[in-house]
């Protein structure tokens, strides 16, 4: 495993694995939140975006979380090696989003200039994390069917799968500098 992908819902843990990932696979994690969103929430230019995931999954090996299937399966999934699909529990996901946008803290996979904040547009990402599984999640696995149905896809539930999944996987004794950088972009 050199290339994998990593989706869920928002507060599923994808970024939270892919770190754990990195670390014992000593691959570079790419958080696609870093590269998509500009300072204060600000969508990209399209072209931008894509040329930014580009420039990110360039290299032989890499983990890669989020989602943005319409926009940059085309460029991940015929690369990928691996796919792991996050079934966490809505009730957890929207529990961890409330929690994490409540604290506040700094995350590896916040985008630089982007504070969470409880406003309007928070609400209506609420309303996007406890309706992802029934509205969302279908158009997702619809296109990576459609682009990437050939590469192995694991489905982790819980915090025990997840442990259970890294346990199997050999440790790798290599250092990855990409993992010690701090560059978003």
């Amino acid at each position: 495993m050199q290339r994998i992908v990593i989706l869920g819902n928002a507060g599923s843990g994808k970024s939270t694995l892919a770190r754990a990932l990195g670390i014992r696979l000593a691959l570079p994690v790419v958080h696609l939140d870093t590269l998509f969103w500009e300072p204060d929430w600000v969508e990209p230019d399209a072209e931008q975006f894509r040329t930014r995931v580009s420039e990110a999954i360039a290299p032989a090996a890499w983990i890669c979380e989020g989602n943005y299937a319409r926009r940059t399966f085309d460029l991940r999934l015929p690369r990928a090696d691996l796919i792991i699909w996050l079934d966490t529990p809505r009730l957890t996901c929207f529990t961890r989003v409330i929690i994490r946008s409540v604290t506040n803290r700094p995350r590896p996979d916040l985008a630089a200039g982007c504070t969470e904040k409880l406003d309007r547009a928070f609400l209506t990402f609420l309303n996007f994390v406890w309706n992802f599984d029934r509205g969302y999640r279908p158009g997702i696995e619809a296109v990576r069917l459609a682009i990437g149905s050939q590469i192995p896809t694991v489905h982790l539930r819980g915090t025990r799968q997840i442990a259970a999944f890294l346990d199997s996987l050999p440790a790798t004794s290599e250092t990855c500098p990409e993992l010690t950088s701090t560059p978003d972009r």
